[in-house]
Parts: structure tokens; sequence; C-alpha cells
């Protein structure tokens, strides 16, 4: 049982202060808050019966594992994860994957969402969720707090992050990226002066002439890299707060987004810096987006590479034989460990663990997400024990499927046809869906032999 320090009071809130051992320069006193408890229906239907950021991703890792990995390669081994809607999976993955030896002081936490004599409701929002959560985020004494988003794909190195945050000695640090102008209307945009000192903050606007006030500077383009110039300056969801400013502005009032509410009441009153990040951003909280970043993944001139030097992704370790792959073609496909391919044509793919394409299919901008066991092992899925009249896991026989996500444990029975659907914005079928026109195959579902959607 963990002996709770004296605290200090900032508003209504508690800031527990341990002060068991001295805290070092370096990482070591950043504490990482993740993200990741939002209802995920921008990514519907993966987020059916799982957390968005335990949706698998690259056929073999999980959407939570890219802050993750980017915390520990950091060097931040304190590591909360705050979570509300269906989050077993994702609890699951995490006690799984992310354990520290006993000499370690890194830990990855799990923090759900609780009732309590303050407080009976659920997360209201990014910001709501972490001030319900503060007793136990700052449970332990911090230098800064790293909030993080659990729905994005990058490589940063948040060591450099937080040395601009001490070296400017700001209250709030946010770090901003050039986006098109297509994207800034779902995205919190920033306003900067030459010292890089926050100067307007707008959550997400729709009107144009206001978008496009927020073109990135001249002065800051350098540093944003090439094609910055002309682009809309974006806030990533990425902060760096100095504990008291974060309790306090937690404890001025209801806002429940950082956006729409602690930024904008923090101008004038705290230093807000922003961090200008040049390297590869996406937002992959979409289905579309989601896509299309797990299909460029196999391209050869691909802007974001799964493999850096002395900068891994991490993941679950599994014990799979290598991918078995005869009298197939395959072209720019990921193809993870523990696949069966055989006689197949796959393109522009992503054919995740323990995944089976049999025979005279053919696969064009397909994204599997893998399978949680290989047929012949005991499982459930939503109709119960599987039979033996149904098709087997992974795509049938003389199959033809275009632009398609299809999702774990999922059974394609043989010469199914799922063609591109790119003039269909949102449909929903008995057993798939259509999201900005690409088809996806929930999690357990099964595709009768013969079926053309």
């Amino acid at each position: 049982m963990r002996e709770r320090p004296g605290p200090a009071v900032y508003g209504r809130h508690v800031l527990i202060r341990n002060e068991i051992r001295p805290m070092e320069n370096g990482m070591e006193g950043v504490t990482a808050v993740i993200l990741g408890g939002g209802r995920g229906s921008r990514l519907l239907p993966l987020t059916l019966y799982r957390a968005k950021p335990a949706v698998a991703f690259a056929g073999k890792y999980r959407i939570i594992d890219i802050p993750i990995s980017n915390c520990i390669n950091s060097g931040i081994k304190r590591i909360f994860v705050l979570t509300q809607f269906l989050s077993t999976s994702l609890h699951r993955h995490i006690m799984q994957t992310y354990r520290f030896d006993q000499f370690s002081n890194g830990f990855v936490e799990i923090v759900a969402a609780e009732q309590t004599l303050l407080r009976e409701d659920w997360f209201q929002g990014p910001a709501d969720a972490v001030r319900a959560t503060l007793d136990h985020t700052m449970y332990y004494r911090a230098d800064q707090m790293l909030i993080l988003s659990g729905d994005q794909l990058y490589r940063m190195n948040y060591a450099d992050l937080v040395r601009f945050h001490r070296e400017r000695r700001a209250d709030i640090t946010i770090c901003v990226h050039p986006v098109d102008g297509t994207d800034a209307a779902s995205m919190g945009l920033a306003e900067v002066d030459g010292e890089g000192t926050l100067l307007r903050f707008e959550e997400k606007p729709q009107d144009p002439d206001v978008i496009d006030s927020f073109r990135v500077p001249a002065h800051l383009a350098p540093r944003l890299g090439t094609g910055a110039e002309g682009k809309i300056l974006a806030s990533m969801g990425i902060y760096v707060f100095e504990p008291k400013a974060l309790a306090e502005a937690l404890a001025e009032g209801p806002a429940t987004d950082f956006g729409g509410g602690i930024f904008q009441r923090a101008l004038g009153r705290r230093k807000v810096t922003v961090y200008p990040f040049p390297g590869y951003w996406r937002d992959i909280g979409t289905i579309k987006a989601f896509f299309d970043a797990n299909v460029s993944l196999g391209s050869r001139g691909a802007p974001f590479r799964l493999y850096a030097p002395h900068w891994p992704i991490f993941t679950r370790t599994r014990a799979l034989p290598p991918s078995h792959i005869t009298a197939s073609e395959i072209l720019d496909t990921l193809v993870a460990e523990g696949a069966f391919v055989a006689g197949a044509r796959v393109v522009k793919s992503v054919i995740g663990v323990r995944n089976v394409v049999r025979r005279g299919s053919e696969l064009t901008q397909v994204v599997m997400l893998g399978t949680d066991f290989y047929d012949g092992e005991e499982f459930l899925t939503g109709e119960g024990v599987r039979g033996d009249s149904m098709p087997g896991l992974g795509i049938g026989r003389n199959c033809i499927i275009e632009r398609a996500i299809i999702d774990k444990n999922a059974c394609i029975g043989d010469g199914v046809v799922i063609p591109a659907r790119p003039d269909v914005k949102a449909f929903k079928g008995e057993g798939y869906w259509i999201r900005d026109g690409i088809t996806v195959i929930p999690k357990g579902a099964v595709i009768p032999p013969g079926t053309v959607l």
C-alpha cells in the first residue's frame, strides 16, 4: 500500500508530492498521461467491441503502442493511460506488454473512470478526464506533466519537447504541426508571435476566413520543414504543463476540452508557448485516415517507417512461426508473423498476425487486422461456439476484395466479392459497413460463400 505524503491544494484539487527519493534533472521527473477513454465513434465499427487505442495497427501493433513507445524511448517511464469505454482488451494488452522490472521506477498504469464521493458521472472530455484523475496522476511528484492523445501516428522524442518547455520557462507548451486547410476545421488552430508565444487559439473553426487567418507564419515555416509555408498551424493534441499550472487551470472552471476552454483562459494569464514539430504526424482516429496510414506503410516511399534505429515500437511478444507464403504475388504489402498466404495476389495491403489468404483470391488495398487464434483452436465468437459449417478464419478461395478493412477473427467465405465503393460516404449493411468509401467487416463477422457486397 502506497503511503500518502502531505498534499498541496490548488483550487479544489489535491496535488500530491512524494518526497521519498529526489528527482533527477532528466526525464525521470516527467509524468505522461495518455488520453484513451473516448467513445471512438469516428472509428466505428472498429470500436464496437474495444476502445479506440486498442484497435490493431500495421498488422501486429495496437494504436496505444505508439505513444507508449515514444514515452519509453524518450526516457519517460511513468505513464498513466486514462480509459472509459470498452476498455477490457486495452487493459489486457497493456498488462501483457508493458511490465518493467522491480529495479526500475517505471510503470504503465491504467486509470479508469470511477465514481467517487465528489463525482458520479463519466469523463465529459479530454480536460475533464485529466481533472477527474488528478489524484492518481499527481500521486508522485512531477517536474512536468505530458498530456498525449491515444490515436495518432508519429515518432517524437519527448525529451526535446520537455527541454524546449523548460528552457522557455513556460507554464504550458502546445505542440503544433502544419496541416491542409481541408483538415483544419476539425482541429485546434494556433497563432504565435516571433518569440513562439501563443497569441490566439480557436478550437475547430468552421469559417474559411477564420481558418485562413491561422496560416503558418513566415518566421516559423523553416522550423516546420519543407512544404509548411501556406499551410494552417494546428495543435497536435500534445501538451506539456507545469503541474501547478495544470491543477489550477482545471480548477478554474468546468471546461471539458483543452482547446475550447483551458487555453482560451490561459491567454494573457500564463506563459503559453508552441513547439513546432517538423516530422511525420497524422491523426488516425477516423476510418479513412486509419486506412490510408496502414496502406501507405508498405510502399517504397512510405512517409512513416515502422523501424527506426534505437527507436522501436513496442508491442506484445507472440511465440508465432514465420509467415508462410507459397505461389503468391505480394506487392507493396506488410505481412505479419504467423500468416498463411497460398496462391493469392496481394497488392498494397496489410496481412495481420495469423491471417489466412487462400488460393485464387485477389486483394487490393485491404487491411487485415489479424486473428486471435488459428482454426482448430478453441474459441468463442458473438454467435457462440464456432461450428464446422462456417467459413474458415481469414479469406476464402477465389475472393476479390478491394479497399476494405477486415477486423479480427472475421470469416470470409469462398467466392466473396467486395468491390471498391469510393462514392459511398456512409452505409450499414448486414455484416458490413461502408465509411468514406471503405468497406469494413467488423470483428468476428461471417460473410457466407458467394456473397457480393
